[in-house]
């Protein structure tokens, strides 16, 4: 089975450093790192202070407004996925790393995994509220945190 990891921002690295190594294992695996944290300190320090595998693809999407930023990575993302055909896509989180990726995928039929689902803070004008609602509506399998990111 051939499973995709989107990445973007130091967070998601940290986080999915327990279970890359197992999808790596297990797998044939690749990472897509959409490039949303960019400086080294923020970025590449992470995968090699972890000891993981450096990703096949860099999209180096850097900074820019909410929309510019997310669809310049749908684009490019679903542009990978055409490619590569993974069996299933992994995404973590509420960045606009995770909402690209999983848009990206769903629209090519390809189940989704949402690490960290359910979470939520209930405030609407926070952009992450609204990117952990939508990924988790469209998302085929749920991995929540705790209970009540379960409930």
């Amino acid at each position: 089975m051939k499973i995709a990891t989107i990445l973007g921002t130091r967070p998601e690295i940290i986080k999915l450093s327990s279970v890359i190594p197992l999808l790596e294992k297990e797998f044939e695996h690749l990472i897509i790192h959409t490039g949303q944290h960019y400086d080294y300190e923020l970025d590449e320090s992470f995968f090699e202070q972890l000891n993981l595998p450096k990703p096949q693809y860099n999209l180096r999407t850097g900074s820019g407004s909410q929309g510019r930023q997310t669809g310049w990575m749908l684009e490019k993302i679903e542009e990978v996925l055409l490619v590569e055909k993974p069996e299933l896509v992994i995404v973590h989180g509420d960045t606009n790393t995770t909402l690209a990726g999983a848009l990206a995928a769903t629209k090519l039929h390809i189940p989704v995994a949402h690490i960290e689902a359910g979470c939520r803070s209930f405030n609407n004008k926070m952009p992450e509220e609204k990117n952990r609602v939508i990924v988790d509506q469209i998302s085929d399998y749920l991995f929540a945190a705790d209970e009540d990111s379960y409930r």
